[in-house]
């Protein structure tokens, strides 16, 4: 059974920093792109940040220079540093992962969510 492991929410004030973590585990043989994906109350999840199994970044408008993503193949694990944090970033983030289980094929995982909560 494939499953994401976040942590490494909290509540900051603004202007601090929080690192998150997504671990990987189970039967896992392969993983292709890995994101973050955040929601505030009201509103719908969206994408914060993706990073495929090369490397190559994408990330949402408001968090360009604040935010930035990055993977550990060895660990099945990815990060997503966050600085100059903001009320708008108050949300649950999601990790999610496309993901080659022993038997399961390609599918799509989400991690629990972890809560982001920045105080102004």
């Amino acid at each position: 059974q494939v499953q994401l492991v976040e942590s490494g929410g909290g509540l900051v004030q603004a202007g601090e920093s929080l690192r998150l973590s997504c671990a990987a585990s189970g039967s896992i043989l392969g993983i292709r792109g890995m994101g973050w994906y955040r929601q505030a109350p009201g509103k719908e999840r969206e994408l914060v940040a993706s990073i495929t199994a090369g490397g190559s970044t994408n990330y949402a408008d408001s968090v360009k220079g604040r935010f930035t993503i990055s993977r550990d193949n060895a660990k099945d694990t990815v990060y997503l540093q966050m600085i100059v944090l903001e009320p708008e970033d108050t949300a649950v983030y999601y990790c999610n992962a496309d993901i080659l289980g022993l038997g399961a094929g390609w599918k799509d995982y989400w991690g629990q969510g972890t809560q982001v909560t920045v105080s102004s």
